[in-house]
């Protein structure tokens, strides 16, 4: 689990929160979305996304240590056989917060908590294909823009020298004829 929170916790004591969190996270596996509290869809999210990073990994250990939250085998067999093929091409953020309306009889604010199993779609990773792309040709053209500068340079420093050796013949035939 993430770092403790300081402070007042969901529940009570720290291990009734840990109880509280883990059913939130065997109905949030089980339905695919839930309504609870804002505080409570806060605090589930990272512990959800770290189950759900265990079943993508896909080995016994991982499912061990899913088991040790979730107690429900088969919302565990669920999570490793469909939710987490399902994300298998997302890096993260596998869960969505949208916050509702307050709840009518004590107005606690609330919101639904819900996996994102749709594919991440080809328009992303066309984006991200063409950023890649784009940083490695940056380097080959500003090496390319370096030395076209460079020969013009060049060519300056050439017109340079001579530009001033007349100057200095001039100058220099100048102070003749006046001695």
């Amino acid at each position: 689990m993430p770092t403790p929170t300081k402070g007042p916790r969901l529940g009570g004591g720290p291990a009734h929160e840990r109880l509280i969190l883990a059913n939130l996270a065997t109905q949030l596996f089980e339905h695919k979305r839930i309504t609870t509290t804002e505080a409570k869809a806060k605090r589930l999210r990272p512990l959800a996304e770290r189950l759900i990073t265990f079943a993508k990994r896909g080995d016994l250990h991982a499912r061990r240590r899913v088991l040790t939250v979730v107690k429900d085998k088969g919302v565990v067999h669920t999570l490793f056989t469909e939710i987490a093929p399902a994300v298998a091409e997302r890096q993260g953020g596998y869960t969505r917060i949208t916050k509702i309306g307050p709840r009518k009889g004590d107005n606690a604010p609330m919101a639904v908590i819900e996996l994102v199993l749709e594919p991440l779609s080809p328009k992303q990773a066309v984006v991200k294909e063409a950023t890649k792309a784009t940083a490695k040709a940056a380097p080959k053209a500003e090496k390319k823009a370096d030395e076209a500068p460079a020969a013009e340079v060049e060519t300056t420093d050439a017109e340079a020298t001579e530009a001033p050796a007349e100057d200095t013949t001039a100058a220099t035939e100048g102070d003749a004829e006046k001695a």
